[in-house]
């Protein structure tokens, strides 16, 4: 019956029971979580807002999607804008990049490159494929390579098998090189048969013996293969300067201990520096082992916080000689990518690449180094624009990891460090890497490295040269505080003495001499 007496339909009645139960049920929760919220002490808002605090953190985590796809301008977002995401997928799909009306880029930021169009551009005819460069020519067995774009550090671990997986294929169709990162040397970096760079770690992971000693034994396997045609030695990278690496116990498999020579499970800390390493005298004798065992180019990779040590790492290579001179320096950025790494080091320690490489490269070439050491850029460059402005700062290659990421379908959720990324990259459950197809994103790396070649390319042909190793500093030009531009051959004249900063001693210590 109702309030007047009337009999409610059957189904009606069950109808309201139903209302009537979920209103009960409801209100119960909310009385549930009131005592909850009123009884913790480890959060003030829910504590002095019972139910209703709790909104907070669910819009937190919700805010950081809204303003990517919906708030966020084309230019705004950190550390890649859409724009330059948009480019990267679109690239890689092998789909129209090219744009409409006019540019959407402020070009009156200060640090902008400007490239200085010649008013009698090279002829299609008349371009060339940039020529290879040979690494180590002194070795039992250098390296010539030549693609301008190349896949930069990304261990497997920090990667899916799938990840891996395609970046060999990919590295393949497109014939440029991939680096294994400090994780060792998985059978998913060989599989694909593309040319194979080892990095070696802190840890010294995968070419480590029981004590976590740098292994003759081991290096010798790894330099077996015919892939492998570099050794890289890690002093530091961009995104934790004085930090070594780290992947989260969740992420080290049962397979990833084993090629890295460590306990399933736990976390996956390397020292901060390697162990063997405290001068420069050491890092050339540990270089020049490397390459005595392997027969191979070996040099090292780190981010520059300060050039007196360097200044003094190329006098000792001058007093010695220049047969132990490294192979190559691979110079980071400041503003580097990882996997995990804490914020103040990812923030606020190390150099960009815009100052440090111009730098580098001077101090190489003050020393009558630059012909013996080929210089690698690393750091945030994932445009034709930024590669060309490279070669014009000196750089012998570019390689790039977040640039593949994005190749690969990276979505920049900004997961990386907890096994949950939605594109299966940076995770190792198996439901979620289930969405990276190897063979479909191996099509999509090659579609990427070629529209980078393409790009720059274009500009090397508007500044009047033929490939992007013939560009130079004055081909290029930079917004400064004043908005107007300077050349980047003024701002860093490639034959003047480079910089020296007071800072910094003869092994890279402060405070010691």
């Amino acid at each position: 019956m109702d309030s007047n007496g009337l009999t409610l339909p059957g189904g009606l009645d069950l109808l309201a029971a139903v209302f009537t139960l979920a209103i009960g049920l409801l209100v119960l929760f909310v009385i549930v979580v009131f005592i909850i919220d009123v009884s913790q002490t480890h959060d003030a808002v829910r504590r002095n807002y019972p139910v209703i605090g709790r909104f907070r953190g669910l819009f937190s985590t919700l805010g950081e999607f809204f303003r990517q796809y919906f708030f966020a301008m084309d230019r705004e977002e950190m550390p890649f804008n859409r724009a330059e995401r948009d480019w990267v997928e679109d690239s890689s799909k092998g789909i129209d990049n090219t744009i409409a009306f006019g540019s959407t880029r402020n070009l009156s930021i200060v640090g902008t490159a400007i490239f200085v169009n010649c008013p009698y551009p090279q002829l299609s005819e008349e371009t060339t494929q940039a020529p290879a460069v040979v690494i180590g020519p002194g070795c039992r067995e250098p390296y010539a390579a030549q693609s301008i774009i190349n896949i930069s550090a990304m261990s497997f671990g920090s990667l899916s098998v799938p990840a891996v997986r395609a970046l060999s294929r990919g590295a393949k169709l497109a014939k440029c090189w991939l680096n294994t990162g400090e994780g060792g040397l998985a059978p998913y970096h060989l599989e694909g048969g593309c040319d194979v760079v080892f990095q070696i770690g802190t840890a010294k992971y995968g070419v480590r013996d029981a004590n976590g000693n740098l292994s003759d034994a081991h290096l010798r396997d790894i330099a077996a293969h015919d892939q492998v045609r570099m050794f890289e030695l890690k002093l530091a990278q961009g995104a934790k300067p004085g930090k070594g690496g780290i992947l989260p116990a969740s992420k080290v498999t049962a397979e990833i201990a084993e090629i890295r020579g460590i306990p399933a499970g736990q976390d996956s800390i390397s020292p901060n520096r390697h162990v063997e390493v405290n001068a420069n005298g050491e890092l050339l004798d540990l270089i020049g082992h490397i390459r005595d065992v392997t027969g191979k180019p070996a040099g090292f990779k780190t981010v520059f916080g300060n050039f007196a040590w360097f200044d003094e790492l190329c006098t000792e290579i001058r007093r010695r000689g220049a047969d132990c001179a490294p192979d190559f320096i691979t110079v980071d950025s400041g503003d580097g990518g990882t996997g995990a790494a804490p914020m103040p080091l990812m923030d606020n320690v190390g150099l960009t690449v815009r100052e440090a490489l111009p730098e580098v490269v001077d101090i190489l070439t003050r020393h009558g180094l630059r012909e013996r050491v080929k210089v690698i850029c690393s750091g945030k460059l994932i445009t034709p624009a930024e590669v060309a402005w490279a070669y014009c700062a000196g750089t012998d290659f570019v390689v790039s990891a977040r640039g593949f990421m994005f190749a690969l379908g990276c979505i920049q959720s900004l997961k990386c460090n907890k096994n949950t990324c939605p594109t299966g990259i940076t995770t190792h459950d198996a439901r979620l890497q289930r969405g990276l197809d190897p063979a479909d994103k191996a099509v999509r790396v090659k579609n990427f490295v070629g529209k980078i070649r393409y790009g720059v390319g274009l500009i090397a042909h508007s500044c009047g040269v033929a490939h992007a190793r013939a560009l130079q500093r004055n081909h290029v030009r930079i917004v400064q505080d004043s908005g107007r531009t300077l050349s980047l051959h003024e701002l860093y004249p490639p034959q003047a003495a480079a910089k020296i900063q007071s800072t910094g001693t003869a092994n890279g210590r402060a405070g010691r001499t």
